[in-house]
C-alpha cells in the first residue's frame, strides 16, 4: 500500500485548514473593552478607567475604595467629557494655545513613557539589595536620644515649670500638658531623634544630658525649653523590608536620572541665554567669610 496520501486526503485537510482559521484569529484577538458608560454618544470604556486611575494616581481619597473608587473615577471621566464637548463645540481646540499646550503634553507622554519603562527595568532585586547594602555600609555609627520637653514663651515661665517640677510633686507629662506651647508632643514627648533633627541650641543642650537628667532653661527659635533625656542608644539601620518602597525609589531615580545625563551627554544643546549661577549651599558657604585678622 502506497504511503503518500492521494490528493482527496490533501484537499480535505487543506479544507480544514482553512474552515478553522478565521476561528482561530477571531479567539486571539483581544477582546473589546467594556463599556461603562456613554455621554451624547461617546464611549467611556474600561481602559479609559484604569488610564485615569493612573492619572489621579495618589489624589483619590483613600477612604474611597473597591466600587466606590470606580464609581468616583467614572464621575471624573463623565464630566471632563461633558466639559470636552463643550470646548469642542466653541472650537477651543483650534486657538494657537491649545496646540501648543496639546505639544507639550504629547512630549510629557512621551517622556512618561520612556521613564516608566526605565521604572520596570531597574527596580530588580539585585539591585534593590546591591542599593541598601551600600547604604547600610555607609552607615555612619549615630547617637539618639529618647527626650522630651516642655516649651514655653519666656525664661520666667521655663524656671517656673523647672521648679514644679523640681518640686517632685508633678509628673514631668502633666506639666507638659498644661503649660507647653508645642501641641505635637503628646506630653512634651519628642521619640527618639539624631542630632542633626534638631535646631542647634536645642540639640547642644540634651546630647549633653545623662538619662534621667533634666536641663536648665534653653532658649532656641522656637522659644524657651526644659528638656528630659528618658533614654540613649546607637541608631541602628532599618531592615529592608521596613524602607523598600524609599530604597526602589532611589533606584528607579538613579536610573532614570542616568538616562537624562547620557542623553544630556550626547546631545547637541543650545541655549540663547546662559542658565543662572546655582545657589549657594546652606551652611558656612553660604555665609560671607570673616575679614583676616588684622596685623600687630
Amino acid at each position: 500500500m502506497s504511503m503518500m496520501k492521494s490528493p482527496r486526503f490533501k484537499a480535505a485537510g487543506l479544507a480544514c485548514v482553512i474552515a478553522a482559521a478565521p476561528f482561530a484569529v477571531f479567539a486571539a484577538a483581544p477582546s473589546a473593552p467594556k463599556v461603562l458608560a456613554s455621554v451624547n454618544g461617546k464611549q467611556i470604556t474600561e481602559d479609559d478607567l484604569k488610564i485615569a486611575a493612573d492619572d489621579l494616581r495618589g489624589r483619590i481619597p483613600p477612604q474611597i475604595e473597591g466600587k466606590a473608587r470606580d464609581a468616583y473615577l467614572l464621575d471624573y471621566l463623565i464630566d471632563g467629557e461633558l466639559v470636552a464637548q463643550k470646548a469642542l463645540a466653541e472650537k477651543a481646540d483650534q486657538t494657537p494655545e491649545f496646540a501648543k499646550k496639546l505639544a507639550y503634553a504629547r512630549e510629557k507622554l512621551l517622556m512618561e513613557s520612556v521613564l516608566d519603562q526605565i521604572a520596570k527595568t531597574a527596580a530588580t532585586d539585585a539591585a534593590i539589595k546591591a542599593a541598601y547594602d551600600e547604604a547600610a555600609k555607609n552607615q555612619k555609627p549615630q547617637t539618639e536620644i529618647h527626650a522630651r520637653h516642655i516649651l514655653v514663651n519666656t525664661e520666667e515661665e521655663a524656671k517656673a515649670a523647672l521648679k514644679r517640677l523640681m518640686d517632685g510633686k508633678e509628673e514631668f507629662a502633666d506639666i507638659a500638658k498644661a503649660v507647653s506651647k508645642d501641641p505635637g508632643a503628646e506630653g512634651g514627648d519628642l521619640g527618639w531623634f539624631t542630632k542633626d533633627r534638631m535646631v542647634p541650641e536645642f540639640a547642644e543642650a540634651a546630647f549633653k544630658l545623662d538619662v534621667g537628667q533634666v536641663s536648665d532653661p534653653i532658649k532656641t527659635p522656637f522659644g524657651w525649653h526644659i528638656i528630659e533625656v528618658l533614654d540613649k542608644r546607637e541608631k541602628t539601620f532599618p531592615p529592608l523590608d521596613e524602607i523598600k518602597p524609599q530604597v526602589t525609589n532611589y533606584v528607579v531615580q538613579k536610573a532614570q536620572s542616568a538616562l537624562v545625563a547620557d542623553l544630556r551627554k550626547n546631545a547637541k544643546i543650545e541655549r540663547t541665554e546662559p542658565p543662572p549661577p546655582p545657589p549657594a549651599p546652606a551652611g558656612k558657604e553660604a555665609v560671607p567669610p570673616a575679614p583676616p585678622p588684622a596685623k600687630k
